[in-house]
């Protein structure tokens, strides 16, 4: 299938890499699942695709990639690994899924058109960034999302509109070009004037490493690998934080059957006996309880 349009946003690519007959997903299909949990393309029945769905989730929220197998597990050895969740559908078929997590590129926006801005941002293109150049005069904070790395460098005109455009949008990092005594004066200016201090301490500054009297293009370079830094040690804190993403809408529920986790909710089959429901990945699995605690 075709690569859906999911630009900027986070994702999870599952792959089916293996089957065991009669499975439906073959080998090669591919779904993207999105961290709400629309899910692309195709990877398996109504079996497979709501734990898909929930370890893509989680892919996605934990940042690594995770190999699954859905399937029987009694007396199967599995490699070092491998993720085993039980599954046993009608079919009785079986998958391993590797499921993996896709962040999009950095979203640089320069602000500013000195030579030192503008090396920025080419500098941040060598990388794979989408790096935009932005003159201080045109910025707005509608030229930024809250994924976006916002570095102000405007050097004296106009910064203290551009932090403040900048830091009321929220953005995951924002960076001010300055000296210490320069960026805490922008900083005081904006705070005097009703500029909340929670959005004020989201700003670094002055930004980029130390490395004394430098020229532009050092100076570029520094600021690119603070950005890097940060990035590598800990992340740009966008809100709403990945840590915060839901897992799954509803609570799970174990088959009772088969011995699968589904979603409690009413796609999976809801049965109430003596005062307690109970959830099924499918119809086979419903009937065949009813009829053994009906008989």
């Amino acid at each position: 299938m075709n690569e859906p349009d999911l630009q900027g946003q986070e994702y999870a690519v599952a792959t089916v890499v293996w089957r065991q007959a009669p499975s439906s997903g073959q080998i090669g299909s591919r779904a993207y699942v999105t961290a709400d949990g629309q899910v692309h393309g195709w990877i398996g029945g109504a079996c497979a695709e709501p734990t898909v769905i929930r370890e893509a989730q989680r892919v996605i929220r934990e940042g690594e990639p995770r190999l699954l197998y859905l399937g029987a597990s009694d007396e199967l050895v599995l490699p070092e690994g491998m993720t085993a969740i039980p599954m046993s559908c009608q079919s009785e078929g079986a998958l391993q899924i590797y499921i993996e997590p896709v962040h999009p590129p950095v979203h640089l926006v320069v602000v500013g058109r000195s030579p030192m801005a503008q090396t920025l941002a080419e500098l941040a293109r060598t990388l794979g960034w989408r790096a935009e150049l932005v003159d201080g005069a045109d910025f707005t904070s509608a030229d930024v999302d809250q994924r976006s790395v916002v570095v102000v460098a405007t050097q004296g005109h106009g910064d203290e509109d551009v932090v403040r455009h900048a830091a009321s949008a929220m953005p995951a990092y924002v960076g001010l070009v300055a000296s210490h005594r320069r960026g805490e004066a922008v900083l005081g200016y904006l705070a005097e004037r009703g500029v909340p201090q929670h959005l004020l301490d989201r700003v670094r500054t002055p930004v980029g490493l130390d490395l004394g009297r430098t020229t532009h293009q050092e100076i570029a370079v520094s600021i690119l690998a603070e950005l890097v830094q940060t990035r590598a040690a800990s992340g740009f804190s966008v809100e709403p934080a990945r840590a915060t993403l839901p897992l799954v809408t509803a609570p799970d529920a174990l088959d009772p059957v088969c011995g699968m986790t589904v979603p409690a909710d009413d796609a999976h089959f809801p049965a109430e006996v003596g005062g307690t429901t109970y959830h099924f990945c499918c119809v086979g699995c419903r009937d065949s309880f009813l009829a053994k605690v009906g008989s």
